[in-house]
C-alpha cells in the first residue's frame, strides 16, 4: 500500500536551488514599486464571497466558474482570493487610508488561488505581485504604474516581452459603445452560450478564440474608436508620458481583460516564449470600483504580475536571477572543535555572512564533498590543533588556496574577501 501524500494538482512547488531563482524574481519586480514610495500590504487570504462578486463581476469567469468558495462553521461563505485589487480596495476603505495623503500607494504579493484546469502556466495556486494607485485619476500615475512593471521586467533582464496598450473608455462613453457591440454582435451567427455571453458582457466576446468566431469579429467596433473627449485626452497624455520614459509598447484596440472593473487605460505584457500562456501580467485603471465597494468615489489604478510565469518567461530566455552562490562560508569542525565551530558560524551569520556546517561528526574527506556541492566561495577547516594555534584554515573553493586566519579577524577577513569579490563583478 503507498501511503505516500503528493501536493495537489495545480499547485507549483519551488524547491532549492530553483527557490533562490523564484525568489529573486519576486524581489526584482517589487523593488521599483518600492523605489516609487508603494508600502506593503498583507492581505487575508480568504474574503467574504460578496467582495468578489461585488467587486470582480458577477458575470465573469473568476466568480462563475473559478473560485474557491466555502461555507465556514459559522454558516459564513467565503472565498480564496482570486485576485488581489478587491482585498486592497476593501481594506483601504475599512481602515480609512482614503481619508490620508492621496493617491494611497501599495504593493503585496503572495498566493492566489483559482479552480482552472492546470497547464503549463497556468495554475490553480499562483503567485503574484501587485501595485494599487488609488486617489487620483492623473495619466502621470498610469505612467508610473506601468513604467513600474515594465522596470521590473527589465531588471531581470528579459527581453522576449511586449506590453500592450488600449483604452476601455469611462462611465459616459462605455454604454454607448457597448449599445453598438451588443447590436453588432445580434447579427453574427453565434451559438447559443456565445449568444448569451454577448448579452451579459459582450467584451468578452471579443476575447473569443474560436477561428469561426474571430472571422465573423473582423469589423466589430472598436471602443479606441468611440472614445469621449476626455477619455481620448486621457489616454493620450499616457502614450506620451510613457514615450518619454522610453517604455515601449503596441496598440492592443482588442485587448479584453478577465475581470470588469476595468475603465480607460488597461494593459498587458505579454512573453511569446510561454505558448498559450503567454500574459505574465497586465491591469490597468477602475474607476468607480471603490464606491461600488462602500466607499468614495475615488478613481484608482493597479496591476498583477505572475511571478510564476515571470520565472518561466525567464527560464525560456535562459536567465538566472539572484546571487550566483546561495553561501559565503562553509565550516568543516573536526574532532573536539565543533563546539567552538558551532559558536563561530553563529557569529559569521550575525555578521551578515550566509554560513552553514558540516554536522554529525562526519570526516574530513566526507566533510570536504559537502563543502564542494554547498557551492559556498570559501570552506573553513577548524581542528583542535588549529584552536590550540588561535587559527582557523580558509580554504578559497574557487583557487584552491589555503591560509591560516587569527580567530578573532575571521570574520573582517571574509567580509573583506566578499566585498574584493562583489568590487570585481561590478566592474563594466
Amino acid at each position: 500500500m503507498n501511503n505516500k501524500i503528493s501536493a495537489p494538482k495545480g499547485v507549483p512547488e519551488y524547491l532549492p536551488p530553483e527557490s533562490a531563482t523564484f525568489r529573486a524574481v519576486h524581489d526584482a519586480l517589487a523593488q521599483p514599486a518600492i523605489n516609487a514610495g508603494y508600502g506593503y500590504i498583507e492581505l487575508p487570504i480568504f474574503e467574504d464571497t460578496t467582495l468578489f462578486v461585488r467587486g470582480v463581476g458577477e458575470s465573469t469567469d473568476v466568480v462563475s466558474k473559478e473560485m474557491y468558495t466555502f461555507t465556514d462553521r459559522g454558516n459564513r461563505s467565503l472565498t480564496l482570493r482570486p485576485e488581489g485589487t478587491a482585498g486592497v480596495m476593501r481594506s483601504v476603505i475599512e481602515h480609512g487610508l482614503d481619508r490620508g495623503q492621496l493617491p494611497v500607494k501599495l504593493w503585496y504579493s503572495g498566493p492566489f488561488f483559482r479552480a482552472e484546469r492546470p497547464q503549463f502556466g497556468r495554475y490553480r495556486q499562483l503567485q503574484q505581485f501587485g501595485v494599487e494607485a488609488i486617489g487620483s485619476d492623473d495619466p502621470a500615475l498610469d505612467a508610473e504604474v506601468i513604467t513600474i512593471a515594465d522596470d521590473g521586467y527589465r531588471s531581470l533582464g528579459l527581453t522576449g516581452f511586449r506590453l500592450e496598450l488600449t483604452s476601455l473608455g469611462c462611465a459616459e462613453c462605455r454604454p454607448v459603445y457597448r449599445d453598438l457591440l451588443v447590436a453588432f454582435l445580434a447579427g453574427l451567427d453565434l451559438d447559443d452560450a456565445t449568444r448569451e455571453r454577448a448579452q451579459l458582457n459582450p467584451l468578452r466576446v471579443l476575447d473569443d478564440k474560436r477561428p469561426e468566431v474571430q472571422a465573423q469579429l473582423a469589423d466589430a467596433p472598436l471602443m479606441l474608436d468611440h472614445l469621449c473627449e476626455s477619455c481620448a485626452e486621457h489616454f493620450g497624455d499616457v502614450r506620451a508620458l510613457l514615450d518619454a520614459s522610453s517604455v515601449s509598447y503596441v496598440i492592443n484596440a482588442r485587448m479584453v481583460r478577465g475581470l470588469d472593473y476595468y475603465t480607460r487605460t488597461t494593459f498587458e505584457f505579454v512573453h511569446d516564449g510561454l505558448g498559450a500562456q503567454s500574459g505574465i501580467g497586465g491591469g490597468g485603471r477602475y474607476d468607480g470600483l471603490m464606491a461600488e465597494l462602500g466607499g468614495q468615489e475615488l478613481s484608482g489604478i493597479g496591476f498583477g504580475l505572475g511571478i510564476d510565469r515571470t520565472f518561466l518567461a525567464c527560464q525560456a530566455e535562459g536567465l538566472t536571477p539572484g546571487p550566483a552562490r546561495t553561501l559565503d562560508v562553509y565550516v568543516v569542525p573536526l574532532g573536539e572543535a565543533r563546539s567552538r565551530a558551532a559558536t563561530l558560524a553563529t557569529e559569521l551569520r550575525r555578521r551578515g555572512i550566509r554560513t552553514d556546517m558540516a554536522y554529525g561528526g562526519r570526516a574530513l574527506k566526507g566533510a570536504m564533498k559537502g563543502a564542494d556541492r554547498s557551492g559556498a566561495r570559501f570552506t573553513m577547516v577548524i581542528g583542535e590543533r588549529d584552536l590550540a594555534d588561535g587559527v582557523v584554515q580558509l580554504k578559497s573553493m574557487d583557487t584552491g588556496e589555503q591560509t591560516a586566519i587569527p580567530l578573532n579577524d575571521v570574520a573582517t577577513h571574509i567580509l573583506r574577501e566578499l566585498n574584493t569579490e562583489l568590487n570585481k563583478e561590478q566592474l563594466p
